[in-house]
């Protein structure tokens, strides 16, 4: 088969697999995406290794679907930012900073100190932390959309805290290159990086406040077909790109504040119905799949498996503890502390970034890495579960009694 027609047809398998196992989850009374990454972990090398079958002989076809999982992620922080009024959202402001700091104080502390108990250097330590610091909201935000409460008080703190998260995490990682001698500039460094962060969040605003509300108006009178979406797509690709290469922030955070623009304008519900369907049709979940076909447990030596345990269990306590005691000291009750605590457990793209430069620089050995990328998956696996658990009688929009009980 060509290169093509290999691609076409893992796609087709990834994405039948992953709605039927969304499906199954349902049923069982837990969050679709759940069962998306089940099936990831199933189609994975941990399991039944589908993309060293026989014929998907071509060796890019690994990265061409990484790829489509990537624009996945950036259109479902888009349409997360979609759900959230950013009024509400500024509001929220308080509570979303002390969560963040916390959030990332709590694991780099905790992972530090636990890699010095397992026989690591103080160095090597402070890294195992910083990979401990950054969430994935994603999940957590596709599991509250699914219950239907992504706008909620919890649910909109959450996304703010994240980007926080984000914030505090790159700058402590490019505080840790510039004082080990890796960037090279020192404060200079440090001091660019900010600036960068400062300046792009700042164009980022004016653009969304100002200019993308009168784009979207004038494209909706041009005789294009589909001009608004071909707008929305744009955006949200460029203020994906912009923040990465421009600002040093994760694609998902420009992703997330093009929805939270987009939102702001008259075409709010058309351009969610048109990005829900793009988005859940196929990008999503060749997302959800693409994170278990990354990962390999068999990658783990016995040597490795208690650290990689270790190493969970800190992950998850870190961002509950970190985040929970965050909101409950901004005021937060102590049910509402847990679920945005429990909402900040999942960790991503950033994490495996992060591991990678430690695993290129010699802090890390390649079978931490593998710990760290099934660490990324566990609790990616398990935060759906637990904030399932912590909304106890919500039926998710769409989904009947009647089908929760039988």
């Amino acid at each position: 088969m060509t290169s093509f027609l290999q691609l076409i047809l893992a796609l087709s398998i990834i994405v039948a697999v992953a709605k039927a196992a969304g499906y199954l989850s349902i049923r069982l009374g837990q969050p679709a995406v759940l069962g998306e990454l089940l099936a990831g972990l199933l189609l994975g090398p941990t399991v039944l290794n589908m993309l060293g079958w026989p014929f998907f002989s071509d060796a890019h076809l690994g990265d061409s679907i990484k790829h489509l999982a990537e624009i996945g992620v950036l259109f479902l922080m888009f349409v997360a930012g979609l759900e959230v009024d950013l009024e509400g959202m500024l509001r929220s402001g308080r509570v979303a900073a002390l969560s963040g700091v916390l959030g990332v104080a709590a694991p780099a502390v905790l992972g530090w100190v636990v890699a010095l108990l397992f026989g690591f250097s103080s160095e090597a330590g402070l890294f195992i932390g910083l990979v401990l610091t950054p969430t994935s909201v994603s999940i957590s935000a596709q599991t509250l959309m699914e219950l239907g409460v992504l706008r909620s008080l919890e649910g909109i703190t959450l996304l703010g805290a994240a980007v926080v998260d984000d914030i505090l995490a790159i700058l402590l990682l490019s505080v840790f290159i510039a004082l080990t001698g890796g960037g090279g500039g020192g404060a200079a460094s440090i001091l660019w990086v900010v600036g960068k962060m400062s300046l792009y969040l700042a164009l980022a605003l004016v653009a969304g406040l100002w200019l993308i509300p009168r784009l979207a108006r004038w494209v909706e009178q041009l005789p294009i077909s589909e001009g608004v979406m071909a707008l929305v797509v744009i955006t949200a690709l460029f203020y994906g790109w912009a923040a990465e290469v421009l600002g040093g922030m994760a694609a998902i955070t420009g992703a997330f504040l093009a929805g939270l623009f987009f939102a702001r304008t008259p075409l709010h519900e058309y351009i969610t119905r048109g990005m829900h369907t793009l988005t859940y049709a196929w990008l999503v979940p060749i997302f959800f799949v693409s994170i278990g076909l990354e990962a390999n447990a068999r990658a783990m030596g016995a040597g490795g498996s208690l650290f990689m345990l270790v190493l969970i269990l800190v992950a998850v306590l870190s961002k509950v503890l970190g985040s929970g005691v965050g909101a409950r000291l901004a005021g937060f009750d102590n049910r509402q502390a847990l679920r945005l605590g429990v909402g900040m457990v999942s960790r991503g793209e950033v994490g495996l970034i992060v591991a990678s430069l430690g695993l290129e620089a010699g802090l890390i050995s390649e079978g931490i890495f593998a710990g760290v990328v099934i660490m990324v998956l566990a609790t990616t696996l398990l935060t759906p579960l637990m904030l399932r658990a912590l909304y106890p009688g919500v039926i998710p929009p769409g989904e009947t009694a009647s089908a929760r009980s039988s």
